[in-house]
């Protein structure tokens, strides 16, 4: 009989399973329309999409968008997403994907080594190693170009940073409605947004422009689940999951580059997949404890 422990632990797992391949989708589109627009415009236009789903959401749920006891840490989140998102769409424009989403894979390492310090989580040998291997992984598959060593590296290497941080911060507000998380995520992404995109604004075309707010469509959709996983889950038992964002943007690249996987993209898949795989299994078998007591879980 699967204990309640092992359920939520499930559906955290599957729920940012989910929010990962959003994240992938959103990584494709961002790239493929920065390449046209600034990250002002699309921060800014991404926002006004995601209000088109969040404000029927609010709305419906009645829910407050304040808490005072935590706003010094609803602040912290708020200028990690924003720097997060800034530093990857900037990224993009100069790197190749595959380099930026390299950095961006060194986020699960992160993730685990600050849930230590900041969350208290413990962390043993098995699930570093997981991790660890995972990584391996992900070097085998994007193989880094010289690009990687440019100022613009720096950037995403930081963006990266950026990312762990905020994933570390949403995991301590786990007990914070997950509508208020994403709102204020979207309002401080919007405000800087609205800062920068004066500077070399491209009027969008009507298709352009609907690709930007599906754009924030998408985005939501993604911090959705991974918001909804991390009240549920620890942050570091769904780090390796991270890796999967690998594996679907090999499958978006061809179905729309045309990018045929290299053996190194396919080996190294495996062997991301692999090290998901392992830890789903292992948290499986032993049904850890997810939850804080006291803790509401996000429906």
């Amino acid at each position: 009989m699967v204990s309640a422990q092992q359920a939520s632990t499930t559906t955290g797992i599957l729920l940012y399973s989910l929010g990962v391949f959003f994240f992938a989708l959103n990584d494709a589109l961002g790239k493929w329309l920065v390449a046209e627009y600034t990250v002002g415009q699309l921060m800014l236009l991404r926002t006004v999409g995601a209000v088109l789903i969040l404000a029927p959401l609010i709305w419906t749920a009645g829910a407050s968008l304040v808490r005072r006891d935590q706003m010094g840490l609803q602040v912290a989140r708020i200028l990690f997403m924003a720097a997060d998102t800034y530093a990857f769409y900037y990224s993009t424009r100069y790197l190749p994907l595959a380099d930026v989403m390299t950095y961006y894979m060194a986020a699960p390492l992160i993730i685990t080594a600050l849930s230590v310090p900041f969350l208290g989580e413990a962390v043993g040998p098995f699930r570093w190693a997981a991790v660890s291997v995972g990584f391996i992984g992900v070097l085998i598959a994007l193989q880094p170009t010289s690009a990687a060593f440019s100022i613009h590296a720096v950037i995403a290497l930081f963006g990266s940073v950026m990312y762990a941080l905020a994933v570390t911060v949403t995991r301590r507000l786990r007990d914070t409605h997950w509508l208020q998380l994403v709102a204020w995520q979207f309002a401080g992404a919007g405000l800087i947004g609205s800062m920068t995109a004066p500077f070399g604004w491209v009027t969008p075309s009507l298709v352009d422009l609907g690709l930007l707010f599906l754009l924030g469509i998408v985005a939501i959709a993604c911090f959705i689940c991974i918001t909804m996983a991390l009240a549920r889950t620890p942050a570091s038992v769904l780090a390796p999951f991270q890796y999967a964002a690998i594996v679907w943007a090999g499958i978006l690249g061809w179905l729309v580059w045309g990018d045929v996987p290299t053996w190194p993209i396919v080996i190294g898949n495996l062997v991301i997949v692999a090290s998901g795989l392992v830890i789903f299994y292992r948290e499986a078998i032993h049904g850890r404890a997810v939850v804080a007591e006291g803790v509401e879980p996000i429906p």
